[in-house]
């Protein structure tokens, strides 16, 4: 298993469809959850929008990954400035869990478990459909999670977003079965 410590711990392979990463940030739990569920804290490390937070409720995440950093690095072919995403709320037990959809590409869980002063956040990401969508979930939930780690700790981020994500799909096209 990685070592939840790093910050930069791969994701492993669960079943051939389903990715996990884990990260271990400061806490409190309900700040962590926090960071999760709104908008503008989570748009600082992955995309704003608003959650009903109640079982079935939608919503829409929008990614302005440019903005993440300063630089941000240089976008990949093929991604727009701004991407949007339909999601549903699946299940939720604040501050503990959040389940939804992931738009066309499977389901996300978030939980979130104390430890010691901390917080151990696991993500699993299931029914990818795909092992091009799995390389970009992959290289993109581990590099959005970096900046989560970076910003609930109060520290800058480490990388222009786009440079780590390219590097990071490179590292998990090679790490990752064909």
């Amino acid at each position: 298993m990685n070592d939840p410590m790093t910050p930069d711990a791969y994701g492993v392979l669960r079943e051939p469809a389903t990715l996990v990463l884990q990260r271990l940030l400061p806490g409190p739990i309900e700040r962590v959850w926090a960071f999760l569920t709104e908008s503008d804290l989570r748009r600082q490390w992955l995309a704003s929008g608003v959650m009903d937070l109640q079982p079935g409720a939608g919503f829409e995440l929008t990614w302005r990954n440019d903005a993440l950093t300063e630089p941000s690095g240089k976008r990949p072919d093929g991604f727009a400035a701004e991407h949007r995403m339909a999601c549903r709320i699946l299940a939720l037990d604040p501050p503990r869990a959040l389940s939804f959809t992931f738009g066309p590409h499977g389901e996300v869980d978030f939980t979130l478990e104390p430890a010691g002063g901390r917080v151990l956040l696991t993500l699993t990401h299931r029914r990818v459909p795909d092992r091009a969508t799995l390389l970009k979930v992959s290289a993109g939930w581990h590099a959005h999670l970096d900046l989560l780690t970076a910003r609930a700790s109060g520290t800058a981020p480490l990388h222009p977003h786009w440079d780590h994500w390219t590097r990071l799909a490179q590292e998990y096209d090679r790490r990752l079965p064909a």
